[in-house]
């Protein structure tokens, strides 16, 4: 069966990949662009393209309107896929550079849902996607605020998945990789100006490791997008999905340190409880 498919943020990388592999399969894809729209093929497909900054609060509503309208009354799979990264020690960034950060990349996405949720729950199925990040599961110095974005994202997904249990709709938060886009370039990814010192060997370094990957990212946008075509054809999707062999590793390697702090400070941890409880 094909599907409608609301994606925000076609303009480029995974979005622009997975719009166009929708369209590929005959799906009617509903995307969103802030300026210029790209060219893109529908191919057996149908594509509308909508513009919308998802920072803008009040043109969500609207957004989310046009594009049930437009997709004939019924989505599919929605996508937040828009956001961007903010590079640089956690110090250094300013109130208005967090602040957009976040309404691009928590509130834009909320307000997403929220719009579209009231109508997702009376469909007998639907299924939202979030794309956040392995750095939202496994962060590194340099990327605290995008991390704690991301973070947020994630927990977002999580609750919602058990609040809407008892509905058709289903949620999965998408976290990949470094993949080959333009996402470490000036248009995906900002850079707070340096003001403190003292984090050479820690944000700097880990800056000039992230710079030097570009070009080299493992991930391939065009295969990721194959990936959430599957999972959006899944029966039961999963709640978390990672995307590429970077993201497994790190994400791997979390889990095992959280799990050895766990147990090394298990006695403390269990020491606050009352003695009789």
């Amino acid at each position: 069966m094909t599907k409608h498919w609301f994606i925000t943020g076609i303009s480029r990388g995974l979005g622009l990949a997975l719009a166009k592999a929708a369209l590929a399969q005959g799906d009617t894809v509903v995307g969103t662009v802030r300026g210029v729209a790209p060219t893109i093929e529908a191919g057996r497909g149908i594509l509308h393209v909508l513009t919308l900054d998802v920072a803008d609060a009040g043109a969500i509503e609207g957004a989310v309107e046009q594009a049930f309208h437009l997709a004939g009354g019924r989505l599919d799979v929605v996508v937040n896929n828009a956001g961007y990264g903010l590079r640089g020690a956690i110090e250094d960034a300013t109130d208005a550079e967090v602040e957009h950060l976040f309404a691009t990349d928590v509130f834009g996405p909320f307000r997403l849902i929220r719009a579209a949720l009231p109508r997702l729950r009376t469909q007998d199925r639907a299924h939202i996607i979030n794309i956040t990040s392995i750095a939202g599961r496994a962060p590194r110095a340099g990327s605290g605020h995008y991390a704690a974005a991301k973070f947020a994202l994630e927990g977002l997904t999580t609750v919602l998945q058990q609040e809407l249990a008892a509905t058709g709709v289903r949620m999965t938060a998408v976290a990949p990789g470094a993949f080959r886009t333009d996402f470490l370039s000036d248009r995906s990814i900002r850079q707070s100006a340096p003001r403190a010192e003292g984090y050479d060997a820690t944000v700097g370094k880990a800056d000039a490791a992230l710079l030097a990957m570009a070009g080299r990212q493992r991930g391939d946008p065009d295969r990721a997008a194959q990936a959430l075509l599957r999972l959006a054809d899944a029966p039961e999707p999963p709640l978390h999905l990672l995307l590429g062999s970077d993201a497994l590793t790190r994400a791997r390697a979390k889990f095992a340190e959280v799990e050895a702090e766990i147990r090394q400070w298990e006695a403390l941890t269990l020491s606050t409880d009352f003695p009789d409880a």
